[in-house]
């Protein structure tokens, strides 16, 4: 089973659909034992650092247990994949700590939200990214970007004012700082991808 935190925002839905598209049932979970039983997890992403990790906070032993001990693949999408890092500029509380590093916000002198299509840099590969090119196109929606300690965990970038990791993955984690459920053929075919990682 693959299981969407249920973080009570607006995206779980279209992620889930996204999953079902390409024929793959995934179910929004909130309960630990619903968590145990998954062969994955997504963390989705719209909302605010701070007030996230207090809607964790009963279940967060669980996830980093799923997440760094038994090795189960994750999907942090957007805030998602914020949560994954060490803090953030956003607000106060500790992040999930699986990729040591802070999120920060997009410099003063920049429009933010980052809000719509941007390109990926590549620098590196993973099995996230199988058939991704820099002519693919993302949609982002995000105020804030992850900047981990160890640059060999970013697999793609992207430059808006300044370039930022848009894809990480180290082991059995994954992020992207895009919406997949909402780009389309590319993103599309990151979720597939994550799907194949998973029958691995």
């Amino acid at each position: 089973m693959i299981a969407i935190l249920d973080l009570g925002i607006g995206n779980l839905f279209s992620i889930k659909r996204s999953f079902e598209r390409i024929g793959r049932e995934a179910k929004i979970c909130a309960g630990i034992s619903e968590l145990r039983r998954s062969d994955a997890l997504v963390l989705p992403g719209v909302g605010n650092f701070s007030w996230s990790l207090r809607k964790l906070e009963s279940i967060r032993g669980a996830i980093s247990e799923l997440i760094l001990d038994d090795h189960v693949p994750v999907l942090g999408i957007c805030l998602g994949m914020q949560l994954l890092f060490s803090a953030s500029e956003e607000g106060p509380g500790d992040g999930l700590n699986a990729i040591p590093g802070i999120v920060k916000r997009f410099p003063r002198n920049l429009r933010v939200p980052h809000m719509g299509w941007n390109n990926l840099i590549i620098v590196g590969w993973s099995p996230i990214m199988d058939g991704i090119t820099e002519r693919d196109y993302f949609y982002f929606a995000h105020s804030y970007y992850a900047a981990p300690e160890d640059e060999r965990v970013v697999v793609a970038k992207t430059e808006y004012g300044v370039i930022f990791p848009s894809i990480i993955s180290s082991g059995n984690i994954f992020g992207v700082q895009f919406h997949p459920e909402k780009s389309w053929k590319p993103g599309e075919r990151i979720i597939r991808n994550f799907v194949k990682i998973i029958r691995r």
